[in-house]
């Protein structure tokens, strides 16, 4: 009777550790849902919101200008950022302090990308921190699913003039679709 047992949770500890291989494996590299929270998006997403960030096109190297991507913050590990990709390495920015007087440029360097927040006067983004290396972000985030009256793949940035391109999660299953 004790071998019964014995065996039965052995062999339900297998199961356990084999569905929680898998499912790290698909958060890790296939994507996830995530809750956005702050202003620094807004009007595209909205606080609270709920997305899917799918974590392909960064393991592939095929993130866009206008793309909205989760990173790890530069100024505090612990926590993430959603912003959008305003520049990629070899890039020059034009930026500007948010009192609008001081306007300079800079180059995004080989290896990082330029985020902003959608809204401007309301995010703290590359144009604080400076570029953010390509090894921070975590995933590209292409449909909002919360509040279902938003639910589809997200809007263009109001602020499209300061970059161009971009795209929804399309680029990423052509790709797929050539496996």
């Amino acid at each position: 009777m004790l071998r019964g047992i014995l065996g039965k949770t052995i062999r339900l500890l297998g199961y356990t550790l084999q569905y929680g291989c898998i499912a790290h494996c698909a958060f890790e590299y296939v994507g996830g849902v995530v809750m956005c929270s702050g202003p620094s998006m807004e009007p595209t997403i909205q606080n609270s919101d709920i997305v899917f960030a799918e974590n392909l096109s960064r393991h592939f190297y095929a993130i866009q200008r206008g793309d909205i991507i989760i990173a790890k913050s530069p100024s505090d590990p612990k926590s993430n950022i959603c912003k959008r990709v305003i520049g990629l390495e070899g890039d020059k920015i034009f930026t500007h302090s948010p009192s609008d007087y001081l306007k300079s440029h800079s180059y995004v360097p080989r290896g990082h990308v330029w985020l902003e927040g959608d809204n401007l006067q309301n995010s703290t983004d590359s144009r604080f921190y400076g570029p953010v290396p390509y090894g921070l972000i975590r995933g590209r985030i292409c449909l909002k699913i919360w509040p279902l009256n938003d639910f589809g793949f997200l809007r263009d940035s109001p602020n499209s003039h300061r970059f161009s391109g971009g795209g929804l999660c399309l680029p990423i299953l052509h790709f797929l679709g050539k496996l």
